[in-house]
């Protein structure tokens, strides 16, 4: 038989023993769970090295940073650089956040720090459709001798363009500071989390052998962007900064299971007495899902902390409170922020893991866009972000069937589009 005529056959679908829907027979050649990893920190760390490439190394220093107080240490950062300050974000807008990283890039730059700057169209075009990283700011970084580049530039608009997006954050100074999360340079993120106007986000400050992996990121998108390779000096060797351990995994759409998903699916399987995930767009696949289902049947405590009433994209939402019915009735606890947008993208694994970084939890973050998340294994950072949950959970409200945890026709809806969009396996 022809070769063409063969593929055409693959493209169609061909009944079998159970019809068109293969059923369980298909599920024996996908990846299902995993349920349950080798216990302990090493046991993580190789099963995740096998998964995605990354393992976790020791001699890190972190910080957690939460809402605004982020651009305070970043700026004081920027303003301390002395060979090099990279920055890939997806959110750069007018405001008071901009000027801040404006000006520090300026400075530096005149005092001859390379200073490299890639911002995604999409992320950064205003609401009413013109570009917010607009000429002024532009010309204003170029004048004073930063290199600007854009991200895949929407030439033609081409679907597959239009979704392939970096949605990263990096900061990186030196080669030897970094950082990431949920952040980008807007008003929203300014102030404490606790007003519509002022988003709740969680980022992280690093130093130590990640950062390596965090300026390799920057280097992929800089290149594509344009940029051309980056210089040896970019890449120094970097010492032992602490006590953490931590890695870097990076991902970008594909077809199959990305990196960001591969990473989710090892972290949640880590779990042996606590999973808790906060997430800006929590609607994952069923097969995490059924992780998650899984999780509660093994006697592990999972909560999910989304947004409430305050949200930015309506079809989430109904996507993600599409999934509250089943997820209650296996027994996760699901709170919902009120006073802002929930914008962080954390997770939290026993008394040793976490994960910050910028992947959302739904289809089109998981298969579709660049995204970055430091995992780590640090007690003390852990107990950190338990302390941030604690002032959270005091701020949300906790969904039952009755007050907001049932689907409906909308909520289904609102999933399968939201599924479809990224989706492709």
């Amino acid at each position: 038989m022809d070769e063409r005529q063969d593929l055409a056959d693959m493209l169609l679908p061909q009944p079998g023993a159970h019809g068109f829907d293969s059923g369980p027979e298909r599920k024996q050649h996908e990846m299902r769970g995993p349920y349950s990893l080798p216990p302990g920190p090493e046991g993580f760390s190789f099963s995740l090295y096998q998964s995605t490439g990354i393992g976790l190394v020791p001699g890190h220093r972190l910080e957690l940073l939460e809402n605004g107080a982020v651009f305070d240490r970043m700026v004081e950062d920027l303003r301390a650089a002395r060979e090099s300050v990279h920055i890939l974000v997806y959110i750069w807008r007018p405001s008071d956040v901009s000027d801040r990283i404006v000006e520090a890039l300026v400075e530096r730059a005149r005092a001859g720090v390379a200073c490299r700057v890639v911002v995604d169209p999409v992320g950064s075009e205003e609401l009413q459709g013109d570009k917010d990283f607009d000429q002024q700011v532009e010309q204003v970084l170029r004048d004073a001798g930063v290199e600007v580049h854009y991200y895949r530039l929407l030439a033609g608009k081409v679907l597959g363009r239009l979704l392939g997006r970096s949605h990263q954050k990096l900061v990186i100074v030196d080669g030897r500071v970094a950082y990431t999360g949920g952040f980008g340079f807007w008003k929203v993120w300014e102030g404490d989390g606790r007003s519509p106007e002022a988003w709740r986000d969680t980022s992280v400050r690093v130093e130590g052998p990640a950062t390596r992996q965090m300026q390799l990121s920057f280097s992929r998108y800089w290149q594509e962007s344009g940029g051309g390779l980056l210089p040896v000096s970019a890449f120094p060797e970097v010492e032992s900064r602490g006590p953490a351990a931590a890695g870097f995994v990076e991902s970008s759409g594909k077809l199959g299971i990305t990196d960001a998903e591969r990473m989710v699916r090892m972290v949640i399987a880590a779990a042996r007495e606590r999973l808790w995930i906060a997430n800006a767009y929590f609607s994952p696949p069923n097969e995490i899902l059924e992780q998650l289902e899984e999780k509660c049947r093994q006697g592990v405590e999972v909560r999910v902390l989304g947004p409430g009433p305050v949200h930015d994209v309506k079809v989430i939402r109904a996507s993600q409170r599409s999934t509250y019915e089943r997820l209650l009735a296996a027994g996760v606890r699901i709170y919902e922020y009120q006073p802002s947008m929930m914008h962080a993208k954390t997770m939290l694994v026993d008394d040793w893991l976490a994960v910050v970084g910028s992947t959302n939890l739904d289809s089109l973050s998981l298969n579709k866009l660049g995204e970055g998340s430091l995992v780590l294994h640090d007690a003390e950072f852990v107990r950190e972000l338990e302390r941030g949950w604690a002032r959270d959970l005091r701020l949300s409200q906790e969904m039952s069937l009755e007050n907001g945890g049932r689907t409906n026709p909308w909520r289904r809806l609102a999933r399968r589009a939201t599924q479809l969009v990224g989706h492709d396996r």
